[in-house]
């Protein structure tokens, strides 16, 4: 199961990579798409005899066991039902989208490897028998899905409809991890299956289980949270087809259909979730009965339809959770038909609006064929597989007491409006809804698109095959369904599935629905005047945009009070309540240990003068450029502290974060004014005394309060004592840093790549030509540049020198797991030598460093090391184990290599990509200043040879 997880992440990112060049080869990349859900077809119908049978597979992986966080996958019945759909209905999505896109794009192949990653991590959700891991795969298929639906990002309507789908569902997925995290307390278990098998109770389980249905809701669209789906229409059809009709919006089904027969009994549950689904599905019968746009249509319909399965889910009867089984199915068949021929009516006319959609001509019949059956399934009409799914369904219901009565009779008011808006689709497609033409049906298809080739309709046509055929032999699914439904409830028994049942109530209730859904139509026109006053009602999605508006309000006053823009204001209300709310705590209790060592060794006199002087003289000047010199000598006086401890590691990581940082300054310092700003007024000055005292004060009591503790360090012992036999390393430093504590690494370096991006996209704004100056900073005259030509022997200097530091950087990246050093320590040296660089030739001398930009070095530090640490799972061990082999080399002898020094090697390549990107960010580019005369090779300026610029 964790290799089909892999191969969807693996060609999803391949795509994505080979989207530019290959989006001229257009029948590759979508060959290569299809590999992994093909793939999980042919492995799920290898399981499926065992699944039948009512065997379940397992896979677990040990990851985080002190929270509970294992990488518990689980393949049941239903979660094979569900990946029936999820991977049945992706191979068929991507065999129609290489026939939807004809012009090939590099748009168009990110949109396609995007829909791998989506259907990996649906794939996952199904899985998921760890609560924590199903929340983390929910929340990778809203981000997926926000990204497919802006994929077309240059417009405002993509945009604005991804972030309403990220808000709604982000903010139900919060309320649904809050859910699973009192659930999983209570239970003492995260692990899905152990909790239904031993489901805990309580008030506390209570609001856990409406916590968690807010986040169903939500992700199902379920009134009143349904607005963000008929919105998410903007995307192309493929994805609506993949997406938001046979999975994604399928996921809060499935999370009901698992906790309701545990759950239906307690006190809110039944009233709660069938009652939000008997309204979503006729508010949902309602809206669609109104659209003209056939995508707005299925849109609705959608919802109406999620909201009859939540319903029949949510009564948590054996009956009802085999009838949502047949019903999850059937949807999926006919929905994506359904809208994959809304795709081929608007790829061939250019419209959806059936009001202008034309009768269809020579060659549409095919095409028609598929709508019909797709728009009869979804009516419920006999001989079609939608008409088993509702018969089961309102069996489900019949005889059950009053609430499930009047539950059933919201189901078949819904129900006649299902049959209602299937005809007006119907009719839509045929062209019988539009205008009189004035000119003949064919000259309103687009230049050169005549009727759908028969590839574009194959996967329609198999999914309508299919509605027809489980229509006519249900039983064909007795196997599937019934292993779903005992997963979900073991006393549902053998299921049988048949066409006829006798004269039955159910079979009363759906020739009703049939002719009420007729009857509807046939009036269509005063129906619409009724429901057009509905306009004027209040909605989810203007409920949606006033809510964004006043938060926006809300947020803009609250910023304008605590955001003035005033850096030191900032500065001091940290520091003062960093020092202030833990220093009243340390005064309130006996905290003084009495007056420690002054002096441990006489060296010490010495560096704690340098570092006084040196700090006060930081506070002390003028210039801002003095200061960061000043500052960064004080970094050099602490690392001469660490080395006297005996910390050699702390002594070397400090040395350069401390030289390349003083190069930073001075590259930042460059573009501010010479000076520090003028001295503020004699009230101004107390504050900031006042605040600078008192933080100095908490920092050296608390100092001799805590020096004067002689804590257990179980831990520290533990970690030294591990060093060698867990993480192959002396160094128990590097060891902590790429192996005990490596995910903190790995989130580190992220952080810092994030950072590096955002600071180059500010840095490249603010040097845009036309760009608007900064307001209310006052900027000192600075004199020009002065044109000096390089100098031939700094070139050649600095040249040798980072060849030097360049080895050295490599032999503390490689000697760093035993000695010091390490990847961070390695790459800070390397940056400092990229200083050196840029020091004798500018920007261009740096760029010519690395053949990629800067950010790829970035990136690929940051994925090499997260592939590291990801590698193990798939060999069945645990996420960063460490592995090693030991080479016997000519010459060299043994040599013994470790994955923690590819990790290292991530983390190192990071650290040069971020050093890049910020001389990429405040980085001169200089050009030809003067050149000599006569022919020969032009001169460029150096920052060696301006020297003070814009300091003088």
């Amino acid at each position: 199961m964790i290799v089909i997880l892999a191969l969807h992440l693996v060609v999803g990112i391949t795509v994505l990579a080979l989207a530019g060049p290959l989006a001229a080869r257009h029948w590759p990349l979508f060959a290569l798409a299809g590999v992994p859900a093909l793939a999980t077809v042919v492995w799920l119908a290898a399981a499926l005899p065992t699944i039948i049978d009512g065997g379940v597979r397992t896979s677990t992986t040990q990851w985080i066991p002190q929270l509970g966080l294992d990488f518990d996958l689980r393949l049941d019945g239903f979660a094979a039902l569900m990946l029936v759909l999820v991977a049945g209905v992706g191979v068929l999505v991507v065999a129609y989208a290489a026939r939807y896109f004809t012009h090939p794009t590099t748009r168009n192949g990110r949109l396609l490897g995007l829909l791998v990653l989506f259907g990996g991590a649906m794939t996952g959700l199904v899985l998921a028998d760890n609560l924590l891991v199903l929340y983390g795969f929910w929340e990778l298929t809203s981000v997926t899905s926000f990204l497919l639906i802006g994929n077309d990002h240059e417009e405002p309507e993509a945009r604005a409809a991804a972030l309403h789908a990220l808000l709604v569902t982000g903010a139900g997925a919060l309320a649904m991890l809050g859910g699973f995290i009192v659930l999983g307390r209570a239970a003492g278990t995260y692990s899905l299956s152990a909790i239904l098998q031993d489901p805990p109770s309580g008030t506390a389980v209570t609001v856990a289980l409406v916590l968690i249905l807010l986040g169903a809701f939500t992700k199902s669209a379920q009134m009143p949270f349904h607005s963000w789906l008929p919105g998410a229409m903007v995307a192309p059809t493929p994805v609506s087809t993949y997406l938001h009709s046979a999975t994604m919006v399928k996921a809060g089904v499935y999370l009901i259909a698992r906790l309701a027969p545990v759950y239906a009994t307690v006190d809110m549950w039944r009233p709660v979730v069938v009652t939000v689904g008997v309204v979503t599905m006729v508010g949902g019968g309602l809206r669609a009965l109104r659209q003209h746009d056939l995508k707005l249509l299925l849109a609705y319909g959608t919802i109406s339809q999620l909201g009859f399965m939540v319903a029949v889910f949510g009564w948590g009867t054996a009956a009802s959770e085999t009838a949502g089984c047949v019903m999850l199915l059937a949807h999926g068949a006919f929905k994506a038909a359904a809208f994959m021929v809304v795709g081929i009516v608007d790829h061939q006319y250019g419209t959806r609006d059936v009001r202008r959609v034309p009768r269809p001509g020579p060659g549409w019949g095919p095409a028609m064929i598929v709508a019909v059956i797709a728009s009869a399934s979804m009516a419920g009409v006999p001989l079609l597989f939608g008409f088993i799914a509702k018969e089961a369904d309102f069996a489900a219901f019949v005889d059950q007491g009053a609430g499930a009565a009047l539950a059933l009779a919201g189901m078949v008011l819904g129900s006649v409006l299902t049959a209602a808006y299937s005809l007006r689709f119907v009719a839509g497609i045929a062209g019988r809804l539009a205008a009189p033409a004035p000119k003949p049906t064919e000259a309103r298809q687009r230049p050169g698109h005549g009727p759908p080739t028969w590839s574009f309709v194959l996967p329609a046509a198999v999914l309508a095959c299919a509605s027809v055929a489980f229509g006519v032999v249900p039983r064909l699914l007795d196997g599937v369904v019934g292993a779903a439904a005992d997963s979900l409830d073991a006393a549902v028994g053998d299921v049988h599935l048949a066409l006829w049942h006798g004269f039955t109530v159910e079979l009363a209730l759906s020739a009703f629905a049939l002719a009420g859904g007729v009857l509807l139509f046939l009036g269509r026109r005063p129906v619409g005047a009724v429901l057009a006053l509905g306009g004027h009602l209040p909605s989810a999605s203007r409920a949606y945009l006033r809510t964004l508006r006043g938060l926006n309000t809300v947020a803009d006053r609250t910023t304008k009070v605590t955001q003035p823009g005033s850096l030191p204001l900032y500065l001091g209300v940290i520091l003062l309540t960093a020092a202030v709310v833990p220093g009243i705590l340390l005064l309130g209790g006996d905290w003084w240990p009495g007056w420690p060592h002054v002096v441990e060794v006489p060296v010490h006199v010495p560096i704690a003068a340098m570092l006084i002087v040196l700090a006060l003289a930081a506070s002390i000047v003028r210039r801002r450029f003095s200061g960061a010199l000043f500052l960064g000598m004080v970094g050099y006086s602490m690392a001469g502290l660490f080395i006297i401890q005996g910390a050699p590691d702390l002594a070397l990581t400090q040395v350069a974060i401390e030289t390349l940082s003083t190069v930073l300054f001075v590259l930042v310092l460059r573009r501010l004014p010479d000076r520090f700003e003028t001295a503020p007024g004699a009230a101004r000055r107390t504050v900031r005394v006042l605040i600078a005292t008192t933080v100095g004060a908490f920092v050296f009591l608390f100092t001799i309060a805590v020096g004067s503790i002689d804590p257990p360090t179980t831990v520290s012992d533990t970690m030294i004592e591990q060093a060698y036999p867990q993480g192959d390393g002396r160094n128990v430093v590097n060891v902590i840093l790429v192996d005990i504590r490596g995910l903190d690494t790995l989130g580190e370096i992220t952080v810092l790549a994030a950072a590096a991006v955002g600071t180059v996209a500010l840095a490249r704004a603010g040097r845009r030509p036309g760009a608007p100056a900064a307001t209310g900073v006052r900027r000192e005259r600075q004199p020009p540049p002065m044109p000096v030509a390089r100098l031939v022997t700094i070139d050649v200097s600095v040249r040798i020198v980072f060849a030097a530091v360049m080895v050295g950087s490599v032999w503390l990246l490689f000697a760093g797991h035993n000695q010091p050093g390490g990847g961070f320590v390695g790459g800070i040296v390397a940056g400092a030598a990229v200083s050196l660089r840029y020091v004798a030739g500018g920007l261009p001398e740096v760029r010519r460093l690395s053949r990629g930009k800067p950010w790829l070095v970035l990136g690929s530090g940051v994925a090499i090391s997260a592939a590291t640490a990801i590698m193990p799972l798939l060999m069945g061990g645990a996420v960063l184990q460490t592995g090693a082999h030991t080479f016997d080399l000519p010459v060299l002898g043994e040599m013994k290599v470790t994955s923690a020094l590819v990790f290292d090697i991530g983390v190192y390549l990071a650290v040069i990509g971020l050093a890049l990107m910020v001389f990429e960010s405040f980085g001169d580019d200089t050009r030809t200043l003067v050149a000599p005369e006569g022919p020969g090779p032009s001169i460029e300026q150096s920052p060696a040879a301006v020297g003070q610029e814009g300091f003088a």
